[in-house]
Protein backbone atom coordinates (compact mmCIF):
# COMPACT_ATOMS: atom_id res chain seq x y z
CA UNK A 1 0.00 0.00 0.00
CA UNK A 2 1.62 3.31 -0.74
CA UNK A 3 1.61 6.48 1.75
CA UNK A 4 -1.37 7.98 -0.52
CA UNK A 5 -3.64 4.89 -0.07
CA UNK A 6 -3.01 4.38 3.33
CA UNK A 7 -3.51 8.19 3.84
CA UNK A 8 -6.64 7.81 2.39
CA UNK A 9 -7.75 4.79 4.75
CA UNK A 10 -6.94 6.81 7.36
CA UNK A 11 -8.67 9.47 6.35
CA UNK A 12 -11.84 7.52 5.36
CA UNK A 13 -11.81 5.96 8.90
CA UNK A 14 -11.38 9.39 10.80
CA UNK A 15 -14.43 10.84 8.91
CA UNK A 16 -16.42 8.03 9.52
CA UNK A 17 -15.40 8.42 13.23
CA UNK A 18 -16.07 12.25 13.56
CA UNK A 19 -18.59 13.61 11.35
CA UNK A 20 -21.79 13.67 12.84
CA UNK A 21 -24.61 12.49 10.38
CA UNK A 22 -26.55 15.66 10.56
CA UNK A 23 -23.75 16.79 8.76
CA UNK A 24 -23.73 13.92 5.82
CA UNK A 25 -26.85 15.65 5.01
CA UNK A 26 -27.22 17.94 1.95
CA UNK A 27 -27.50 21.64 3.31
CA UNK A 28 -31.28 22.70 2.56
CA UNK A 29 -30.70 26.20 1.98
CA UNK A 30 -27.85 28.93 2.67
CA UNK A 31 -29.08 29.39 6.54
CA UNK A 32 -27.45 25.61 7.04
CA UNK A 33 -24.01 27.32 5.86
CA UNK A 34 -21.33 27.38 9.28
CA UNK A 35 -20.29 30.56 9.06
CA UNK A 36 -18.40 30.78 12.10
CA UNK A 37 -17.37 33.87 14.16
CA UNK A 38 -17.62 35.85 17.68
CA UNK A 39 -21.53 35.96 17.07
CA UNK A 40 -22.33 32.77 14.76
CA UNK A 41 -25.18 31.18 16.42
CA UNK A 42 -25.10 27.08 15.55
CA UNK A 43 -27.70 25.42 14.26
CA UNK A 44 -27.09 22.34 15.93
CA UNK A 45 -24.96 20.64 18.36
CA UNK A 46 -23.64 18.29 15.42
CA UNK A 47 -23.15 21.62 13.43
CA UNK A 48 -20.99 22.89 16.16
CA UNK A 49 -18.84 19.53 16.55
CA UNK A 50 -17.82 19.28 13.28
CA UNK A 51 -16.21 22.73 13.07
CA UNK A 52 -14.48 21.83 15.86
CA UNK A 53 -13.29 18.70 15.40
CA UNK A 54 -12.20 19.78 11.65
CA UNK A 55 -10.84 22.72 13.27
CA UNK A 56 -8.51 20.88 15.46
CA UNK A 57 -7.56 18.63 12.79
CA UNK A 58 -6.75 21.55 10.81
CA UNK A 59 -8.84 19.92 7.83
CA UNK A 60 -10.77 23.11 7.35
CA UNK A 61 -7.86 24.67 6.21
CA UNK A 62 -5.85 20.93 4.80
CA UNK A 63 -3.21 23.00 2.87
CA UNK A 64 -2.37 25.23 4.87
CA UNK A 65 0.67 25.17 6.77
CA UNK A 66 0.43 23.64 10.58
CA UNK A 67 2.10 26.19 11.90
CA UNK A 68 -0.86 28.59 11.24
CA UNK A 69 -4.00 26.24 12.49
CA UNK A 70 -3.94 24.03 8.50
CA UNK A 71 -3.59 20.38 8.13
CA UNK A 72 -0.32 20.73 6.75
CA UNK A 73 -1.08 17.93 3.90
CA UNK A 74 0.43 17.91 0.29
CA UNK A 75 -2.08 18.67 -2.96
CA UNK A 76 -2.14 15.58 -3.14
CA UNK A 77 -3.53 14.46 0.25
CA UNK A 78 -6.10 17.60 0.10
CA UNK A 79 -7.66 16.30 -2.87
CA UNK A 80 -8.11 12.41 -1.42
CA UNK A 81 -9.54 14.55 1.95
CA UNK A 82 -11.95 15.91 -1.13
CA UNK A 83 -12.80 13.19 -2.24
CA UNK A 84 -13.95 11.31 1.23
CA UNK A 85 -15.47 14.00 2.25
CA UNK A 86 -17.93 13.99 -0.98
CA UNK A 87 -18.23 10.16 -0.49
CA UNK A 88 -20.03 10.26 2.67
CA UNK A 89 -21.83 13.52 1.78
CA UNK A 90 -20.26 15.50 4.66
CA UNK A 91 -20.95 19.38 4.52
CA UNK A 92 -18.13 22.23 4.16
CA UNK A 93 -17.13 22.36 7.62
CA UNK A 94 -16.69 26.08 8.07
CA UNK A 95 -17.44 28.86 4.72
CA UNK A 96 -15.45 31.46 4.87
CA UNK A 97 -13.87 34.43 3.20
CA UNK A 98 -11.02 34.35 5.36
CA UNK A 99 -10.44 31.46 4.00
CA UNK A 100 -11.41 31.30 0.29
CA UNK A 101 -9.79 35.34 -0.18
CA UNK A 102 -7.88 36.70 2.62
CA UNK A 103 -6.17 33.60 3.79
CA UNK A 104 -4.27 33.12 0.78
CA UNK A 105 -3.25 36.94 0.72
CA UNK A 106 -1.87 36.67 3.89
CA UNK A 107 -0.15 33.74 3.62
CA UNK A 108 1.73 35.42 0.51
CA UNK A 109 1.98 39.37 1.56
CA UNK A 110 1.18 39.59 5.57
CA UNK A 111 3.82 39.40 7.83
CA UNK A 112 4.69 36.88 10.34
CA UNK A 113 3.18 38.32 13.77
CA UNK A 114 -0.56 39.06 11.04
CA UNK A 115 -0.02 35.03 10.17
CA UNK A 116 0.13 33.99 13.88
CA UNK A 117 -2.74 36.10 14.71
CA UNK A 118 -5.43 35.93 11.85
CA UNK A 119 -4.71 32.43 10.09
CA UNK A 120 -5.07 30.23 13.20
CA UNK A 121 -8.39 32.18 14.03
CA UNK A 122 -9.51 31.92 10.07
CA UNK A 123 -9.01 27.93 10.12
CA UNK A 124 -10.79 27.33 13.81
CA UNK A 125 -13.72 29.49 12.25
CA UNK A 126 -13.16 32.13 15.39
CA UNK A 127 -13.13 35.11 12.94
CA UNK A 128 -15.73 36.34 10.55
CA UNK A 129 -14.58 38.31 7.77
CA UNK A 130 -15.84 40.52 5.15
CA UNK A 131 -14.52 42.42 1.91
CA UNK A 132 -14.80 45.65 1.29
CA UNK A 133 -13.77 46.78 -2.05
CA UNK A 134 -16.05 48.26 -4.44
CA UNK A 135 -17.99 51.84 -4.09
CA UNK A 136 -20.30 53.58 -5.58
CA UNK A 137 -18.22 55.06 -7.89
CA UNK A 138 -15.74 52.61 -8.17
CA UNK A 139 -17.14 48.91 -8.81
CA UNK A 140 -15.71 47.70 -12.48
CA UNK A 141 -13.10 50.42 -12.24
CA UNK A 142 -12.14 49.22 -8.32
CA UNK A 143 -8.83 51.52 -9.01
CA UNK A 144 -11.00 54.48 -8.77
CA UNK A 145 -11.85 53.99 -5.02
CA UNK A 146 -11.81 57.37 -3.02
CA UNK A 147 -12.19 55.90 0.60
CA UNK A 148 -9.73 57.70 1.98
CA UNK A 149 -7.07 56.39 5.01
CA UNK A 150 -4.25 59.12 6.69
CA UNK A 151 -1.32 58.65 8.28
CA UNK A 152 -1.92 60.28 11.90
CA UNK A 153 1.64 59.34 13.20
CA UNK A 154 0.26 56.62 15.75
CA UNK A 155 -2.70 55.22 13.52
CA UNK A 156 -4.43 55.09 10.28
CA UNK A 157 -7.84 57.61 10.14
CA UNK A 158 -10.60 56.33 7.24
CA UNK A 159 -13.23 57.63 5.72
CA UNK A 160 -15.07 56.87 3.02
CA UNK A 161 -18.01 54.87 1.79
CA UNK A 162 -17.73 51.00 0.47
CA UNK A 163 -21.08 48.96 -1.40
CA UNK A 164 -22.32 45.26 -2.01
CA UNK A 165 -19.89 44.35 1.10
CA UNK A 166 -21.64 40.83 1.52
CA UNK A 167 -22.27 39.81 4.87
CA UNK A 168 -20.89 43.40 6.54
CA UNK A 169 -23.91 43.27 8.87
CA UNK A 170 -22.62 39.86 10.37
CA UNK A 171 -18.94 39.95 10.23
CA UNK A 172 -16.25 40.53 12.41
CA UNK A 173 -13.60 41.79 10.70
CA UNK A 174 -12.97 43.50 7.24
CA UNK A 175 -10.00 43.48 4.75
CA UNK A 176 -10.31 46.98 2.88
CA UNK A 177 -8.97 48.86 0.36
CA UNK A 178 -8.47 52.45 0.78
CA UNK A 179 -6.80 55.44 -0.81
CA UNK A 180 -3.26 56.34 0.86
CA UNK A 181 -1.94 58.30 -1.71
CA UNK A 182 -3.55 60.48 -4.42
CA UNK A 183 -0.35 60.45 -6.93
CA UNK A 184 -1.10 57.61 -8.41
CA UNK A 185 -4.57 55.86 -9.41
CA UNK A 186 -3.01 51.90 -8.93
CA UNK A 187 0.06 53.09 -6.54
CA UNK A 188 -1.97 54.90 -3.85
CA UNK A 189 -3.94 52.04 -2.96
CA UNK A 190 -3.07 50.47 0.21
CA UNK A 191 -4.61 46.97 1.97
CA UNK A 192 -6.13 47.71 5.59
CA UNK A 193 -7.42 45.28 8.47
CA UNK A 194 -9.37 46.59 10.87
CA UNK A 195 -12.62 45.32 13.92
CA UNK A 196 -15.89 45.79 11.88
CA UNK A 197 -17.01 47.18 15.76
CA UNK A 198 -14.39 49.97 15.72
CA UNK A 199 -15.53 53.38 16.52
CA UNK A 200 -17.50 55.30 13.22
CA UNK A 201 -18.09 51.64 10.85
CA UNK A 202 -21.68 50.97 10.17
CA UNK A 203 -23.47 49.44 8.03
CA UNK A 204 -26.81 49.36 5.96
CA UNK A 205 -28.18 45.63 4.36
CA UNK A 206 -29.40 46.41 0.38
CA UNK A 207 -32.20 44.36 -0.12
CA UNK A 208 -32.13 42.54 -3.31
CA UNK A 209 -34.89 41.19 -5.72
CA UNK A 210 -34.81 37.82 -4.08
CA UNK A 211 -36.32 39.01 -0.49
CA UNK A 212 -32.84 38.24 0.28
CA UNK A 213 -30.10 40.49 1.35
CA UNK A 214 -26.75 39.18 2.28
CA UNK A 215 -25.05 42.63 0.50
CA UNK A 216 -24.33 46.10 2.49
CA UNK A 217 -23.31 49.31 2.10
CA UNK A 218 -20.59 50.16 4.71
CA UNK A 219 -19.55 53.58 6.09
CA UNK A 220 -16.25 54.86 7.78
CA UNK A 221 -16.00 57.84 9.62
CA UNK A 222 -13.32 58.71 11.34
CA UNK A 223 -11.93 55.64 12.08
CA UNK A 224 -8.69 54.65 13.60
CA UNK A 225 -6.83 51.63 12.31
CA UNK A 226 -3.39 50.34 14.19
CA UNK A 227 -0.57 51.30 12.00
CA UNK A 228 0.23 47.23 11.97
CA UNK A 229 -3.03 46.35 9.92
CA UNK A 230 -1.81 47.12 6.45
CA UNK A 231 -0.92 44.15 4.77
CA UNK A 232 1.73 44.78 2.55
CA UNK A 233 3.87 47.54 1.52
CA UNK A 234 2.06 51.09 2.16
CA UNK A 235 0.48 52.69 -1.42
CA UNK A 236 1.43 48.60 -3.21
CA UNK A 237 -2.22 47.19 -1.77
CA UNK A 238 -3.74 46.92 -5.67
CA UNK A 239 -0.76 43.69 -5.96
CA UNK A 240 -2.79 42.38 -2.83
CA UNK A 241 -5.88 42.95 -4.23
CA UNK A 242 -5.39 41.58 -7.73
CA UNK A 243 -4.01 38.41 -5.90
CA UNK A 244 -7.24 37.98 -3.90
CA UNK A 245 -9.46 38.59 -6.50
CA UNK A 246 -8.20 35.24 -8.61
CA UNK A 247 -9.25 33.70 -5.51
CA UNK A 248 -12.39 34.96 -5.10
CA UNK A 249 -13.11 34.44 -8.31
CA UNK A 250 -12.49 30.39 -7.75
CA UNK A 251 -14.65 30.64 -4.81
CA UNK A 252 -17.62 32.16 -7.22
CA UNK A 253 -16.71 29.72 -10.11
CA UNK A 254 -17.47 26.77 -7.87
CA UNK A 255 -21.09 28.35 -7.70
CA UNK A 256 -20.78 25.94 -10.82
CA UNK A 257 -20.85 22.92 -9.47
CA UNK A 258 -24.24 23.34 -8.06
CA UNK A 259 -24.00 21.66 -3.96
CA UNK A 260 -21.42 19.56 -4.68
CA UNK A 261 -23.99 16.72 -4.68
CA UNK A 262 -22.95 13.74 -7.55
CA UNK A 263 -26.17 13.34 -8.45
CA UNK A 264 -27.13 15.08 -12.03
CA UNK A 265 -30.27 17.92 -12.59
CA UNK A 266 -31.93 15.92 -14.46
CA UNK A 267 -32.41 12.91 -11.39
CA UNK A 268 -32.65 15.76 -9.17
CA UNK A 269 -35.89 16.80 -10.89
CA UNK A 270 -37.49 13.73 -12.12
CA UNK A 271 -38.91 12.30 -15.30
CA UNK A 272 -39.90 15.71 -17.42
CA UNK A 273 -42.87 15.22 -19.81
CA UNK A 274 -41.05 18.02 -22.37
CA UNK A 275 -38.90 16.38 -24.29
CA UNK A 276 -37.48 19.65 -25.45
CA UNK A 277 -36.94 20.97 -21.34
CA UNK A 278 -35.73 17.30 -20.95
CA UNK A 279 -33.30 18.03 -24.26
CA UNK A 280 -31.72 21.00 -22.36
CA UNK A 281 -31.45 19.54 -19.00
CA UNK A 282 -29.63 16.94 -20.81
CA UNK A 283 -26.85 19.04 -22.19
CA UNK A 284 -27.15 20.62 -19.01
CA UNK A 285 -25.55 18.27 -17.34
CA UNK A 286 -23.45 17.16 -19.44
CA UNK A 287 -21.93 20.89 -19.69
CA UNK A 288 -21.73 20.84 -15.73
CA UNK A 289 -19.70 17.29 -15.60
CA UNK A 290 -17.31 18.34 -18.05
CA UNK A 291 -17.02 22.20 -15.58
CA UNK A 292 -16.44 19.45 -12.95
CA UNK A 293 -13.51 18.14 -14.47
CA UNK A 294 -12.19 21.08 -15.65
CA UNK A 295 -12.67 22.64 -12.20
CA UNK A 296 -10.48 19.67 -10.54
CA UNK A 297 -8.04 20.39 -13.22
CA UNK A 298 -8.28 24.10 -12.44
CA UNK A 299 -7.40 23.52 -8.50
CA UNK A 300 -4.42 20.70 -9.09
CA UNK A 301 -2.82 23.50 -11.32
CA UNK A 302 -3.76 26.82 -8.89
CA UNK A 303 -2.25 24.78 -5.88
CA UNK A 304 0.87 23.71 -7.63
CA UNK A 305 1.30 27.38 -9.06
CA UNK A 306 0.94 26.77 -12.70
CA UNK A 307 -2.52 27.95 -13.20
CA UNK A 308 -2.58 30.69 -15.74
CA UNK A 309 -2.91 33.94 -14.26
CA UNK A 310 -6.26 34.99 -16.54
CA UNK A 311 -7.50 31.09 -15.52
CA UNK A 312 -10.18 32.15 -12.21
CA UNK A 313 -11.46 34.51 -14.54
CA UNK A 314 -12.88 32.06 -17.25
CA UNK A 315 -13.37 30.02 -14.39
CA UNK A 316 -15.18 32.58 -12.71
CA UNK A 317 -17.39 33.26 -15.89
CA UNK A 318 -18.09 29.79 -17.04
CA UNK A 319 -19.66 28.77 -13.11
CA UNK A 320 -21.28 31.71 -13.06
CA UNK A 321 -23.39 31.36 -16.20
CA UNK A 322 -23.35 27.28 -15.29
CA UNK A 323 -25.13 28.01 -11.87
CA UNK A 324 -27.41 30.65 -13.63
CA UNK A 325 -28.60 28.53 -15.94
CA UNK A 326 -29.25 25.49 -13.85
CA UNK A 327 -31.69 27.97 -11.97
CA UNK A 328 -33.60 28.65 -15.44
CA UNK A 329 -34.04 25.11 -15.65
CA UNK A 330 -34.98 24.57 -12.50
CA UNK A 331 -38.20 27.14 -12.73
CA UNK A 332 -39.01 25.95 -16.25
CA UNK A 333 -39.28 22.19 -15.04
CA UNK A 334 -41.21 23.53 -11.90
CA UNK A 335 -43.77 25.60 -14.33
CA UNK A 336 -46.47 27.83 -12.36
CA UNK A 337 -45.60 25.76 -8.93
CA UNK A 338 -41.88 27.75 -9.29
CA UNK A 339 -43.07 30.81 -8.82
CA UNK A 340 -45.04 30.50 -5.50
CA UNK A 341 -43.51 32.63 -3.35
CA UNK A 342 -44.01 32.54 0.06
CA UNK A 343 -45.89 29.42 0.72
CA UNK A 344 -45.15 26.29 3.35
CA UNK A 345 -44.74 24.01 0.49
CA UNK A 346 -42.43 25.85 -1.45
CA UNK A 347 -39.98 26.44 1.22
CA UNK A 348 -40.47 30.18 1.34
CA UNK A 349 -40.41 30.29 -2.46
CA UNK A 350 -36.75 28.86 -2.31
CA UNK A 351 -36.42 27.74 -6.11
CA UNK A 352 -37.59 31.63 -7.19
CA UNK A 353 -35.73 33.24 -4.74
CA UNK A 354 -32.20 31.23 -5.65
CA UNK A 355 -33.00 31.68 -9.23
CA UNK A 356 -33.21 35.64 -8.97
CA UNK A 357 -29.85 35.31 -6.64
CA UNK A 358 -28.00 33.91 -9.52
CA UNK A 359 -28.51 37.08 -11.61
CA UNK A 360 -26.06 38.59 -9.09
CA UNK A 361 -23.42 36.44 -10.30
CA UNK A 362 -22.91 38.24 -13.31
CA UNK A 363 -22.05 41.18 -11.34
CA UNK A 364 -20.20 40.28 -7.84
CA UNK A 365 -16.53 39.96 -8.14
CA UNK A 366 -16.33 41.40 -11.11
CA UNK A 367 -18.70 41.41 -14.21
CA UNK A 368 -18.91 39.21 -16.71
CA UNK A 369 -18.14 41.49 -19.54
CA UNK A 370 -14.66 42.33 -17.18
CA UNK A 371 -14.08 38.87 -17.38
CA UNK A 372 -14.58 38.05 -20.95
CA UNK A 373 -12.49 40.82 -21.62
CA UNK A 374 -9.68 39.44 -19.83
CA UNK A 375 -9.86 36.12 -21.11
CA UNK A 376 -9.87 37.51 -24.43
CA UNK A 377 -6.65 39.23 -24.22
CA UNK A 378 -4.60 37.29 -21.56
CA UNK A 379 -6.02 34.03 -22.91
CA UNK A 380 -6.81 34.07 -26.35
CA UNK A 381 -4.40 37.11 -27.27
CA UNK A 382 -7.63 38.70 -29.23
CA UNK A 383 -5.81 41.52 -31.67
CA UNK A 384 -7.50 44.97 -30.05
CA UNK A 385 -8.70 43.15 -26.94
Amino acid sequence: MTDLESFRAETRSWLEANCPAEMRTPMRSEDDACWGGRNFQFQSEAQEQWLRVMGEKGWTVPDWPAAYGGGGLSPAETKVLREEMKAIGARNPLSSFGISMLGPALLKYGTEEQKTRFLPEIARGEIRWCQGYSEPGAGSDLAGLQTRCEDKGDHWLVNGQKVWTSYADKADWIFCLVRTSTESKHGGISFLLFDMESEGVSTKPILLISGYSPFCETFFDDVKVPKDQIVGEVNKGWDVAKYLLGHEREMISGMGLGSGSSRTLAASLGEIDDPVLAAEVALFDVDAIAFAAMSEHFIDQLKAGEAHPAMPSMMKYAGTELNKKRHELIMAAGGSDALEWDSERSRGGKAPREWLRTKANSIEGGTSEVQLGIVAKHILRLPGA
